[in-house]
């Protein structure tokens, strides 16, 4: 494994991006993290560890402002992170890879399929799979549960400072990050990727209900698209059958 600390510029912007990069054999992957979480959270080790057995090239990385990665946290914008993943995918994958998301990584997992489309090299990825996957949580699922008062307070100060489930320390949303949010949504639309997607999504999800996993399995615009639900599972889906499901998918992909 080798530990990488890459510097991406989007124009005169420029943050220091920590990368663990396995080499390995094509199809890679290439695993996308969720909102707060780090690429040595259990399932992407479990996932590292997995392609290191299989002789599989594994790239994981921290968004800007997350784990190991520079920048501050309340800069960052779904725009932001999915900059940095083109930049890493650019960087450090090759071949067909398979992109794992979880949950916003779901999100930021799609986007970047569709920008490789969008500049014809979707030849790049071999498929996805999504880890209840969150796209456009931002406007379908985190702003209709803010109160009234917690969206005054929004728009008067310009954040708003929420306990985590996940961390001792709150999460801050800023008003810019909500707003940035809405030139990326995807749902209420066919979006069109063209390539293999298998969700897994546990039923007793508390953060991404699992009619929204539905929502985007109806979204996409081909047919090759598993959708797994877990009936018991929760939002990280991290026990040990359900990292073998996550792995079992990945290697389906990968053949």
């Amino acid at each position: 494994m080798t530990s990488i600390r890459h510097t991406v510029e989007v124009g005169d912007d420029r943050r220091s991006i920590a990368v663990l990069a396995d080499a390995g054999a094509a199809p890679g992957v290439l695993w996308l993290g969720g909102f707060r979480s780090e690429m040595t959270g259990s399932k992407a080790e479990a996932v590292a560890a997995a392609g290191r057995a299989a002789g599989r090239a594994v790239v994981r990385f921290d968004y800007s402002g997350h784990g190991a990665s520079g920048g501050c946290f309340v800069d960052g914008t779904i725009g932001r992170w999915l900059a940095e993943a083109t930049a890493v995918f650019d960087r450090f994958t090759d071949g067909p890879t398979i992109l794992v998301g979880s949950s916003m990584g779901g999100w930021i997992a799609l986007l970047l399929a569709r920008a490789l489309a969008a500049r014809g090299a979707l030849d790049r990825v071999r498929g996805l799979v999504l880890v209840a996957p969150a796209p456009d949580f931002t406007e379908a699922l985190m702003l209709p549960a803010f109160p009234p008062a917690m969206r005054a307070a929004l728009e008067r100060d310009g954040r708003v400072t929420l306990p985590s489930a996940y961390s001792d320390d709150p999460t801050v949303i800023t008003r810019n990050f909500l707003e940035e949010a809405r030139d990326h949504l995807l749902l209420g639309a066919p979006i069109a990727i063209g390539r293999p997607v298998h969700v897994l999504q546990g039923m007793r999800d508390p953060d991404v209900p699992w009619r929204h996993a539905l929502a985007l399995v109806e979204a996409l615009g081909h047919d090759d698209v598993v959708l797994t639900l877990v009936k018991d599972g929760d939002h990280r889906l991290s026990r040990p059958e359900d990292v073998a499901r996550l792995l079992a998918a990945i290697d389906e992909m990968a053949a």
